[in-house]
């Protein structure tokens, strides 16, 4: 395999064609006010070390700390670049809470719950999450619950503590402390911010990666197998590999929710700005940048350890989780017809082929008991509509409610 490194000297990608082609007249950025210090950077870099990998240059664009487009903006929403599930729909981030649950009940309902968010934007999903746990307080029972979110944006991270926790949450004295934010929620949960998850305490943990892995730094390779061309997000490796370390030592499930595909693609090294196609070369630090997730490579760097399940479509997801079920209470108890039709164009925004519903895939990571079958007392008969089977695993599989 041929890795392409020459990628910022030589060749810009247009979006709309989806090619490569020379970029000797380029001009990088149009206005003073779109990052030229990162361009300088960036230039003078090249200039005395040579080219760079397309890794090091979507790392530098995306986390520089100081002009970085993760550190220094908020992105997300109709005001930002783009949006995502959680800001669609509520329902979204209610689904995933009862997905936590069911997993939290079928590893044995454990007395401590870690519930660890990867990019959590801006906190919409977690803030779903937690009021299906405050609504199903007496499923709970006991168990001490605690939030960890793992974010390298202090920009984000704020507009997260303002939505989580309102203004009870501080910064850290030490600039060097693992945990830089700390705060609670109205509800008493504790919340604590991580700049990288290795920091995050070892526990029972339920791990949420949504539209996380796309944002990871990628390589770019011409290839002689079966495709021509592939990128390989060697970080987004790592971080599988320690979720599938944390499961199987401490327990918990890791549920991975992005746009990728299973091993198909070849180019899919986008900008973002607008909610339109950037080019990844122009004005860089302005514009985000993003790769679909190869959820075969997740898998294999997964290992054996622990057991995995998907890829399966956001629709499926969604639906496997009853979220018919849910819109027809919601519309059923809606009488206004802004937000019924609100409602439904939420709804075909998620589900519907063309738009989500297929670009979108889950990928669970859960510790290989969850699958065994359940054991059987010596001399003990089973009933005759009693199964052996493990629970089905929610999402997963078609649940049926009754």
């Amino acid at each position: 395999m041929r890795r392409i490194c020459r990628f910022c000297l030589q060749s810009v990608r247009s979006p709309a064609a989806g090619r490569w082609r020379p970029a000797q007249s380029r001009t990088f950025c149009r206005s003073s006010s779109d990052s030229p210090s990162l361009l300088k950077h960036l230039s003078s870099k090249i200039q005395a070390t040579g080219p760079i990998s397309v890794a090091e240059y979507m790392k530098v664009v995306l986390t520089n700390p100081v002009t970085g487009y993760y550190v220094k903006k908020d992105m997300l929403g109709p005001d930002g670049d783009f949006i995502t599930s959680p800001e669609i729909s509520q329902v979204f981030g209610e689904l995933v809470g009862v997905w936590i649950l069911s997993e939290w009940m079928g590893a044995g309902r454990p007395t401590e719950l870690q519930l660890v968010e990867l990019g959590p934007g801006k906190g919409s999903l977690a803030a779903d999450v937690l009021r299906v746990f405050s609504e199903l307080r007496s499923v709970l029972g006991g168990a001490s619950v605690s939030l960890h979110l793992v974010e390298v944006s202090p920009a984000l991270s704020r507009v997260q503590a303002q939505n989580l926790t309102g203004t009870c949450s501080q910064e850290a004295d030490d600039e060097d402390d693992p945990v830089y934010r700390r705060g609670e929620t109205a509800a008493g949960l504790p919340v604590f911010w991580y700049r990288q998850l290795e920091d995050v305490p070892a526990g029972f943990s339920m791990f949420v990666a949504h539209e996380f892995f796309d944002a990871l730094p990628i390589h770019k390779f011409q290839a002689s197998e079966r495709r021509s061309h592939i990128e390989v997000c060697a970080e987004g490796g790592v971080i599988v590999q320690q979720l599938a370390r944390r499961i199987v030592e401490d327990g918990g499930a890791a549920l991975i929710a992005d746009y990728g595909h299973d091993g198909t693609k070849t180019d899919t090294f986008r900008g973002f700005k607008n909610h339109q196609l950037h080019d990844v070369l122009l004005c860089p630090g302005s514009a985000d940048l993003t790769a679909d997730v190869d959820f075969s490579f997740l898998r294999r760097m997964a290992g054996g350890g622990v057991a995995c399940l998907g890829p399966v479509t956001q629709r499926m997801f969604l639906k496997n989780m009853g979220i018919d079920a849910r819109m027809q209470v919601l519309l059923r108890n809606c009488s206004l017809p802004s937000i019924r039709k609100q409602l439904t164009s939420s709804y075909d925004m998620l589900t519907n082929p063309s738009k989500m519903g297929e670009r979108f895939q889950f990928l669970g990571l859960l510790h290989p008991s969850r699958l065994a079958s359940p054991e059987r007392a010596e001399g003990l008969k089973l009933e005759k509509n009693q199964s052996s089977a493990p629970l089905p695993v929610a999402g997963f599989t078609e649940l049926c409610f009754s």
